[in-house]
Parts: C-alpha cells; structure tokens; sequence
C-alpha cells in the first residue's frame, strides 16, 4: 500500500469544471492485479427484483426501467443521505432527509432539507414514512449505551427514548483540544465501541470521542486519517464490528472512494482498489440502473457488526442539472454486500513472516456450511497487502471439527508484519462466489489506552503546565511526557516527566520544571511527547500561548 501512497492520485483528463463535479483520476498501476475481493467494492452484490420494474418513473435514461422499491423515492419528494437500523420491533427504520421536487432550487433546495422516519419490514425496501423528525441534513442514527436513539444532522441532533418519538432537538459540544478542526465540524459520523463510549469522524478526517455519545466530543488527532492522495474527500461512514474498526471515505470530484481500517480508530491502514464507484447498481435479473452519483454512503450492521447492506444517496444528472418540477431527481437505495465469515486464528504465538504455520477456525452459521460450501484450493490467509494481489499462504490441510472447519495453512507468503493487526482470508465458495473473513491476530492488543495532551501553559511560578487525558477504554499504565522547543529548526528539550496511570476519560494537570528559559512575550513553537514502550510516540506540534 505503500506504493499507492507514494504516487497518490493523478489527474489526467477534466470533464467540464469542478462545478460540474465530474474529473476522472488515475489509478495507480498496481490495482490492476488486485483480485475479485481485493477491493471493497467486490462486496456489492446483484439486488433481487423489488416489487415491479416500471418506466413509468422520473429519471434519465440512464436509470430507466427500475426497481422504484428500492429503498425510498417518489415523484413529490427529493431524497438524500440517510442509514437504517433494525428496531426493537423487527422492522427496519430509516432516517432520511428529503426536500420537494418542485422547488425553485431543484438539488440545491438541500440546505432546507427535513429529516423524515421511513419504516420497512424489508432492509431493502420499499420504505414507508411514518413521521416528520424535524430540519436537517446528511442524517445519521445511532442508538447509545443507554438504549436511547440519537439522529445526527449538521449543526445539531435529534434525541428520543424510543424510535416513535418524541424527539428533542439539540447540540453537540465539541472541544478541539488546541489541534485544528479539519475542513469544519460537518458530515459527521459515528461508532460505538466495546464500553459504550463513541468515536466520531468529522468531515475532513479528524477523529474524536465522547464518553457516551452525548456528552463532549474531544478531538485526538491533528491530522486527517484519510488517504494522502488528491482528492475532494467528504461523506465519511464509520462503523466496528466485532474484529475491527472500518471506514470509507468519498472523493466527491473524482467520484471515487477508498477503504480504510483500524484497531484502535485512531490509526488507519488503507486498503488498495476503490471502495465504490458508479455502476454498481445491479439486478440478479440482468437490469442495471446507472446512476450519475453515489454518495453519503451508510451501511446496515447484524449483530457481530458486519456490514450486510449498504444506503446510498444516488441522482440521475448533474446535480446542477437537476430542477425544480423537472424529469429529474434523487433516492435512497440499498445494495447488499457479501458478509465476512466468522474465523479465528488459533496459534498463540505471535505470526511473523517466518511462522510455519497457521491454524484457522472457520465457523458455521446460518446459511453457510465450511465443511461443504468452500472450495479449499482457492484458500489464501495473510496480510490484506498480499491476499489482495492472490498471494499468501496456502492450504496445507483441512479437519472438520463438528460444524467447524479447521484449516491449517503454511506460513510462507502470509506477509504479516508489525503494521498488521487482522489477517484476511480470501477465496471462493464451491460455486464460485466470493468468501472472505478477517481475524485478529495473536499477540496484538486490541483495547489500548489512548493518551493525548494539550500545548503546555506556563505557570505564574515558570512551571509548565499541560493537560493529558486518555480516551482509552482501559487505565493507562505510567508514561513518560516530553517538552520540546523549536530553536533555528531544532527541537530542544526544555522539560520532561511521568504521567500517572489515567481511568478511561480521566484528565491530569501535570506540571514541570523547565530546563530553559521561557521568552513570555513571544509565541514559541512547543512539541510534547507521549511515549512508553507499551505503544508508538504520541506526538503534538503547537504554538504555546504569549502570557498576557
């Protein structure tokens, strides 16, 4: 993946202007080798027929005939945005914005956008509104620790007891914690994680977390997470399963998206091949729908987290080209997407290039038989820079263990180094369709303290003063804490200690002896460190305020 960092993304051809939202990129080189499950994209599956398919509908030719019954449209209302969650009562809701067809804006009505609830006893649709939420945009529903359903929209957020109302409309606080907030607080999205706390992507990629979902959102990073290549990016979707963190990101100009993941949410590898593109609207009857543009991805999870089926905001032109009362318009759709296996790794070493083996535990569940639905020869496991491309390790033998299957790999190829925390298996079922699964790997720690500082202060008494939290889910063990000082480009260390062992959330007010003097009058530019050997340098650049 290296490679596709080193030679980002290239434009080579412009169709129109960037008001017309369409440039082409290219592709570095080496996708080209990638092989069917390589990228995110593969996941999309052919949609079964829903309902009946008519031209009698608004649309291009592009997306004529169609299947209407596709998540939420009609002729009154324009559609955007939205994801869905199966209620306590077995149907699915949808929270979705709309705002009418025939308003002088056309698309660019958006901005006066109201947020509807939309139920279906199908996932796929068609849904049905039920009632009005309130106004809003790029709506986003979670349910917290507590039970309570929150719907995110920009600017603010909707709170209730239950999925019938009634809902409070509110704010979220945010505290940026003297680290920029990237391309500003907007198409927000949010993820639960194991004690119920939440991490939040913003919409230039910057993450944050809040205790619960409700209270503070606190900003850890200074830079964005998404891929440093060209490219427009907005509309993150996040979301944890039950082995990892996963996001996907929109380059909104060159409509092309990527893939990322994580253990912690903080730190993030990317995956090669776009996450998705246009055309992957597909029918199991052979009928395509072309839709222009895809965006404000979302994605449905079961109950071990795994994305089952993805809501896209779609249109049919130009958004410029999309009146007030005219032929054209937008919907939410939904496509679903082949489901990782459930497997675990059963060495208790740790796996490095030079392991002999792996041992693979790969589980039944409904629908899904390994000990006859796979067809053991297309079998690969290791890192994902190696599955990819169809490398790895291969099978070496095979053990039915009750409903199970226990597979045993060599370990040449697997290509598992210290930047990887999951392998991935990748292969075929028996009839040729794709299957593939991730697995934590032994010796990773997967629930790690998340310690972050702020710029020191100085002290009236020429201390250093400086803030450390720890948005971990488990208590922090002592670590030592850097000062430094930027002199003629050299740092210089001007201060050093011991931050304590911190709970979950907890902040410390640490202060420290400095090892030189202080110019209060003029802005210096500090940089504190965070290091132990249980993890990497936690590192924050900053200019430290004038004493006034």
């Amino acid at each position: 993946m290296n490679r596709l960092l080193g030679l980002g993304i290239i434009v080579f051809s412009l169709w129109g202007s960037v008001r017309a939202q369409v440039i082409e990129r290219a592709r570095p080189a080496e996708w080209n080798d990638l092989i069917n499950g390589g990228r995110f994209m593969d996941l999309f599956r052919p949609i079964a027929p829903l309902g009946a398919l008519t031209t009698n509908t608004w649309g291009a030719e592009n997306v004529i005939p169609r299947y209407v019954d596709n998540g939420i449209e009609d002729a009154e209302w324009s559609y955007w945005g939205g994801n869905a969650l199966l209620g306590d009562d077995g149907q699915y809701h949808l929270m979705v914005c709309r705002w009418r067809e025939d308003s002088v804006k056309g698309h660019n009505e958006w901005s006066n956008s109201i947020v509807v609830h939309a139920v279906s006893e199908n996932s796929f649709g068609p849904y049905k509104v039920m009632e009005t939420i309130g106004p809003g945009h790029n709506p986003e529903i979670f349910r917290l620790k507590d039970g309570r359903y929150v719907v995110y929209v920009i600017d603010g957020r909707y709170v209730a007891e239950s999925l019938e109302g009634p809902w409070e409309y509110g704010k979220f606080e945010f505290d940026q914690r003297d680290r920029p907030i990237i391309e500003g607080l907007s198409n927000l999205s949010f993820a639960q994680r194991e004690d119920g706390s939440y991490i939040m992507v913003c919409r230039g990629g910057g993450i944050w977390f809040s205790k619960d979902g409700l209270s503070p959102y606190n900003q850890v990073t200074e830079k964005s997470v998404y891929p440093p290549v060209e490219g427009h990016f907005e509309d993150p979707v996040i979301w944890r399963d039950n082995i990892q963190y996963h996001m996907i990101v929109n380059d909104w100009l060159g409509r092309i998206a990527y893939y990322l993941r994580s253990k912690d949410g903080v730190n993030w590898k990317i995956d090669a091949g776009e996450a998705y593109l246009p055309g992957i609207t597909r029918y199991t009857d052979g009928t395509n729908e072309d839709w222009f543009k895809y965006e404000r991805i979302k994605v449905l999870q079961d109950n071990l987290g795994r994305a089952t089926q993805a809501h896209f905001a779609v249109i049919d032109v130009l958004k410029k080209d999309d009146k007030g009362s005219d032929n054209h318009s937008s919907k939410n759709i939904t496509i679903p997407l082949t489901v990782g296996r459930k497997i675990k790794v059963l060495n208790e070493a740790k796996i490095k290039r030079s392991t002999k083996s792996i041992k693979l535990r790969v589980e039944a569940e409904e629908g899904f038989d390994p000990n006859s639905d796979i067809d053991i020869n297309s079998l690969r496991f290791g890192a994902s820079e190696e599955v990819n491309f169809g490398r790895g390790s291969k099978v070496k033998k095979i053990k039915i263990d009750g409903p199970d299957l226990l597979v045993t790999f060599s370990g040449e190829g697997n290509g598992i180094t210290e930047g990887n925390f999951v392998g991935k298996l990748l292969g075929k079922t028996n009839n040729g369709k794709l299957l593939f699964g991730y697995a934590r790997l032994p010796g990773v720690d997967y629930i790690e303290p998340i310690l972050s500082a702020l710029i020191p202060e100085i002290t009236k008494d020429g201390m250093l003063k400086t803030e450390v939290s720890n948005f971990g889910q488990v208590i922090s063990k002592p670590a030592k804490i850097k000062i430094e000082r930027q002199e003629n480009s050299i740092w210089r260390e001007i201060a050093s200690g011991t931050v304590p062992k911190l709970d979950p959330f907890e902040k410390f007010d640490i202060k420290l002896s400095t090892k030189a003097g202080l110019n209060l009058e003029q802005e210096q530019k500090i940089k504190v460190s965070i290091y132990s050997n249980d993890f990497d340098p936690v590192v924050l650049i900053g200019n430290m305020p004038i004493d006034k």
